[in-house]
């Protein structure tokens, strides 16, 4: 981990996702940017073997801050929002990609993707063994969320860079948590806040049948 890193605290970045929601739990998306933010900070203190991920976050997350700041921003303060006025005004591709290919739905259901995939991998840290092997742990959680959506080739060059992960134990001690006991204790109790926004986003999309935007 380079110095760049070395404040860096996984819990800190995990529990910001508890902050995505409101009382009447919309997910905000400055919270939630600010949120992703964190995470690619922890992929990259890990080396370049997620920076297939890491770079298409950050681009995305560029396309949602020039919307934040755009004359629209107030449709955009929330998921729930930037929902119901992109589809109320046709701003979204729904069949093929052609005149809103940076949609605010589109890019974020990219997001919500990645996000699913870090949620399980995560949650795979959490709850495996010692010895657990953390390739294996990381290929089980692509192919159960991202690899569906990527071509043959990249599925093929990921599986093989996911070789590249160091250990259970270094990927623990690279949360900043102390001892790697201590950060599983933390992602016990800060796993559930990301899964919180995640479940919620996944309902939504599922309610307006956008999980499968080109």
């Amino acid at each position: 981990m380079d110095g760049s890193e070395a404040d860096f605290n996984l819990k800190v970045v995990l529990v910001s996702f508890k902050q995505c929601l409101n009382e009447k739990e919309e997910v905000l998306l400055d919270h939630y940017i600010t949120s992703w933010k964190g995470l690619v900070r922890f992929l990259n203190s890990l080396g370049t073997v997620f920076s297939f991920i890491s770079k298409d976050v950050v681009s995305k997350l560029h396309i949602m801050e020039r919307l934040r700041s755009s004359p629209q921003c107030e449709h955009y303060m929330s998921l729930q929002s930037m929902v119901a006025y992109e589809m109320g005004n046709g701003l979204v591709d729904l069949d093929r990609r052609s005149r809103h290919p940076d949609s605010g739905c589109r890019t974020t259901l990219r997001l919500h993707r990645a996000l699913h995939w870090l949620q399980l991998f995560l949650e795979g840290l959490h709850t495996s063994p010692e010895d657990a092997q953390t390739s294996t742990l990381c290929a089980n959680s692509y192919h159960a969320s991202l690899a569906a959506y990527h071509p043959w080739i990249v599925r093929q060059a990921v599986t093989v860079a996911f070789c590249a992960l160091p250990s259970r134990k270094a990927l623990l001690e690279a949360m900043n948590m102390g001892s790697p006991e201590e950060a599983v204790e933390m992602l016990s109790e800060a796993l559930p806040f990301i899964k919180q926004v995640y479940d919620i986003s996944q309902r939504l999309y599922a309610e307006h049948s956008l999980l499968n935007l080109p």
